[in-house]
């Protein structure tokens, strides 16, 4: 199972440096070929490891020793559980599909090798942060694919808008990454690892401890922790205020949509959450800023969809109300219920983007949705 476990981040790296290396002297048919029956590789992998799970047999272990300073150790590892293993099928299901659709979607694109080279990258870099068994591990999955993002929202670099919007992505998920890596640095601080099954088992006995954030007020650690990499699900989850950045990334090629801005990317916020429950648990007032950050987000996002009139930005606000539906159920501690429902939104979104997709291809590259009607006769 060990070689299993390694394969399925692997082969879509291993597609993404063909591609991305080698796409000039294989040509575009064997760039998409490889990359898809690489990330097919990666999806067949993760079924056989979910049907394991499912009889009971989950995974926690290193693989390989980054760094070792003191007492403390830098790890890559895999944690295989549910949560892990419903993750990586979602995944490499959604960016199969993905793969397969670009073909026709970006036929005759000058940038054709690099575009399947950047998604499968991401994939890579998806699955590296769902499997992780640590938090050095998590954020390095958690910057690949906001770095992949930024690279795919400005797939087409000769638009101006096309900058502007993955320079907006880029700066606005720096905030919250910012609030991510301060908890992660609490976490090492306060509890000398970054193993989650260790810091998940000393974190009872630190609920009382505090820590004096400004002179004279001081703060639940276990608290501050948990808004602190809350923060960070923000940035990445499109969540109130830091939500501004997602309508605008509908300026990259629409395959980006649907598995970035739809299935995968931003629902690592809610995978993380879900992943630390044990700590979240912990902290009421966490859970209380969870549900009503989620509560906003919910609300008004699906309200400002009604008055969009680009077909694109209509499923991008759609897409954040129900991030606010995932994080909301996280705040009220039903971690299953938002787990599912990011599961089957990660499929029904992903579609609804593909089907924008085709339209716009159909309509020479309009967007407006007041310009279209009568779709139905011409696109049964």
């Amino acid at each position: 199972m060990h070689i299993l476990y390694l394969l399925v981040p692997l082969a879509p790296l291993a597609g993404a440096l063909i591609a991305g290396l080698l796409g000039r002297f294989i040509g575009p048919v064997w760039s998409h070929r490889t990359t898809i029956s690489l990330v097919f590789v990666s999806l067949i992998a993760s079924v056989v490891i979910f049907f394991d799970v499912l009889e009971g047999n989950t995974y926690n272990g290193s693989v390989y020793t980054w760094l070792v300073t003191g007492d403390t150790r830098f790890e890559i590892g895999f944690l295989i559980d549910q949560l892990s293993a419903t993750m990586m099928v979602v995944v490499s299901l959604v960016s199969l599909m993905v793969h397969i659709y670009t073909i026709g979607y970006m036929h005759n694109d000058p940038g054709y090798q690099r575009f399947f080279s950047y998604i499968s990258l991401f994939t890579f870099s998806m699955m590296m942060l769902v499997m992780s068994n640590n938090f050095l591990q998590l954020f390095f999955g958690w910057e690949a694919v906001g770095l992949v993002s930024y690279l795919l929202i400005g797939f087409w670099y000769t638009r101006p808008t096309a900058i502007y919007a993955n320079l907006k992505a880029f700066l606005v998920n720096r905030v919250g990454d910012f609030g991510f890596i301060l908890g992660i640095a609490l976490v090492l601080m306060y509890f000398g690892t970054l193993d989650y099954s260790t810091v998940f088992a000393l974190a009872p006995a630190k609920i009382n401890e505090t820590i004096v954030v400004l002179p004279g007020t001081s703060w639940l650690i276990i608290t501050m922790i948990c808004i602190l990499l809350f923060v960070g699900a923000m940035g990445k989850s499109a969540q109130f205020p830091l939500h501004v950045w997602l309508p605008d990334s509908m300026e990259g090629p629409t395959p980006i949509s649907a598995l970035i801005h739809a299935a995968t990317m931003v629902t690592a916020g809610i995978f993380m959450v879900a992943r630390m429950s044990p700590l979240f648990e912990l902290s009421e007032a966490a859970l209380s800023v969870i549900l009503v950050i989620g509560g906003i987000t919910t609300l008004f996002m699906a309200l400002v969809a009604v008055v969009q009139t680009d077909i694109k930005r209509v499923v991008a606000y759609s897409t954040l109300s129900q991030l606010g539906y995932m994080t909301v159920a996280l705040g009220a501690s039903a971690y299953s219920a938002a787990i599912f429902h990011l599961m089957t939104h990660a499929f029904f979104k992903a579609v609804l983007f593909l089907g924008a997709g085709s339209v716009i291809i159909a309509m020479h590259h309009e967007q407006n949705m007041e310009k279209m009607g009568g779709l139905k006769k011409y696109m049964p």
